[in-house]
């Protein structure tokens, strides 16, 4: 216990500090809100990866590596080839180009100024109020559930510190303050990843017999004797993918890897880093620092993710998520029963670390929605952007809360914090993608054909997950009270689609309808003024 005080004690002083650094930096609305945009591309590149990756993927995707394997580790690939080289090179250098010619400071907003269309802003404001909270409670999750199993406190006692904590160092420090602490935790959690692996391969007695033990433990009858609900969903081994068309190849393939792989092209926390530095050359010096710290947190996560099965089955006989009694909580009982016990300390900071620079940045992003985009912006309020955006973060932050205790109360066999995280990477993909591309590289998009596509992405993104996809319909409850079924398609010739992730129904649909849309307007002159916004690049 000793440890978790010391450790958790400087990590607060430290986080303290930055915020109140990035509070005495600020200076007007750009500072808050942008940064000033003059930060540095390391800092950029450690802010984005801290910001991408969270606890919801070291403690969530290393769970769901824990159940299903190491397939998850296209996940990985995904987010270096995606959401690190074309985020960067073919998505980052034109936002940051066009972002600081508009002027623009939130997401929603260069939507708006773009296609000079105010109810784009406002629209993408409140859509992404009402359902980042969702994800902001699957990063709470993941930091409370270790710090509670860890340390044996009580899950709402923490939750409550973890969200004052964190209402202090976002709310006070703005961007420029969470940038500052972003890189600080990304280095927290490169070192505390990195011993993670190495003491991983030495438990098991090197890479080699790591991952040889690991192929060979599904043929343990005992082990077979586990996974038997696993099997029927269509798992073959944690060193092999599902098979195809299962429930579990479904599950991993669109939900887990595609959902957030894709989705990240899309995140309004994210595309927002891009507008703080100073120039395009910034962030091609980004991409390979970016590149590694995604490579090194993903693939460490999901690797000692399926490799704790070994660890279990040698100590206890059974495979990690029943030893560890729920899919989050495969990474938690891994670090407290076998790594040292100084290590538990120090490797909550690095949770804290990861959960916190993610938490922040979705705190502010939250408040810049309701509080510039949609009060300020849309509604014409007169109180000072500052003032809203605060206030609004703390709305955010109580809801995030509220939906962390309420996803408690959920099946705790269920992947929540996954599932929470790649729902709302599908949703922004689906509703901003076709948009945010053709506001890049279309100069004469017309907007009504980008209000239609945002539009039909996240109708039906939302309808997918409210009454068809059933892990998602079943735990929202709406369908099966208005319906009592838990997807309309169960029990119809169409239920395999129940086993389909939204994103990959509404993404396509919201590209059809973009450029059908664009197809009928045609070279109108709203087309052609939707054009001025960006001018020759």
């Amino acid at each position: 216990m000793i440890y978790i005080v010391i450790s958790l004690s400087i990590y607060a002083v430290i986080m303290a500090g930055l915020a109140y650094i990035g509070f005495k930096r600020t200076k007007n609305t750009s500072d808050y809100l942008l940064a000033g945009k003059e930060i540095h591309p390391i800092i950029m590149a450690l802010s984005y990866g801290a910001t991408f990756i969270s606890t919801s993927a070291i403690v969530g995707f290393g769970g769901a590596a824990g159940q299903f394997g190491l397939g998850l580790l296209w996940l990985t690939v995904l987010n270096i080839l995606v959401g690190v080289f074309i985020a960067f090179v073919f998505f980052g250098k034109r936002t940051r180009e066009i972002g600081h010619r508009l002027g623009t400071n939130t997401m929603p907003e260069f939507f708006a100024r773009r296609f000079n269309c105010k109810f784009m802003q406002g629209y993408a404001g409140v859509l992404i109020f009402l359902f980042m909270p969702i994800y902001a409670s699957a990063v709470l999750k993941g930091i409370v559930d270790y710090v509670s199993r860890y340390a044996a406190a009580s899950f709402n006692v923490v939750l409550i510190v973890v969200g004052i904590l964190s209402a202090v160092f976002v709310i006070m420090g703005g961007l420029k303050g969470i940038m500052y602490a972003d890189a600080f935790n990304g280095t927290l959690m490169f070192a505390g990843m990195a011993f993670l692996i190495i003491f991983t391969y030495s438990l098991l007695g090197g890479m080699t017999n790591a991952h040889t033990a690991l192929a060979l433990l599904p043929s343990m009858p005992d082990v077979a004797e586990q996974t038997t609900g696993l099997v029927k969903g269509g798992f073959a081994g944690w060193t092999s993918m599902p098979k195809t068309g299962t429930p579990v190849w479904w599950n991993i393939v669109t939900t887990l890897v595609a959902g957030v792989g894709i989705g990240v092209l899309a995140q309004p926390q994210l595309s927002v880093k891009f507008m703080t530095v100073k120039s395009g050359r910034e962030l091609n010096r980004a991409v390979l620092s970016g590149g590694i710290f995604i490579l090194f947190m993903t693939g460490v996560a999901f690797t000692v993710g399926a490799l704790s099965n070994v660890a279990f089955y040698n100590a206890t006989g059974q495979i990690a998520i029943q030893a560890a009694g729920s899919n989050d909580g495969i990474i938690p009982a891994f670090i407290k029963f076998f790594l040292p016990e100084w290590f538990g300390g120090i490797f909550l900071v690095v949770l804290m670390a990861a959960g916190i620079s993610t938490l922040n940045a979705l705190i502010h992003t939250m408040g810049t929605a309701l509080g510039r985009d949609f009060l300020k912006q849309s509604l014409k309020l007169k109180t000072e952007t500052i003032k809203l955006t605060r206030i609004s973060m703390g709305i955010g932050l109580l809801i995030s809360v509220l939906l962390t205790y309420l996803s408690s109360k959920l099946d705790v066999s269920m992947a929540i914090i996954a599932i929470g995280t790649s729902l709302f990477f599908g949703l922004c993909a689906a509703t901003f993608l076709p948009t945010y591309i053709a506001a890049l590289y279309l100069k004469k998009f017309p907007k009504k054909a980008a209000v239609a596509s945002m539009i039909a992405g996240s109708a039906s993104d939302l309808f997918w997950l409210f009454f068809i996809q059933e892990k998602t319909a079943g735990s929202l409850q709406i369908c099966n009270l208005l319906f009592n079924t838990t997807s309309l398609v169960k029990g119809t010739s169409l239920q395999t689609l129940a086993m389909v992730d939204a994103i990959v129904i509404a993404l396509p649909l919201s590209f059809i309808v973009a450029f059908v849309s664009w197809a009928i307007i045609g070279n109108t002159k709203e087309t052609e003024e939707s054009g001025l916004q960006i001018g020759s690049e």
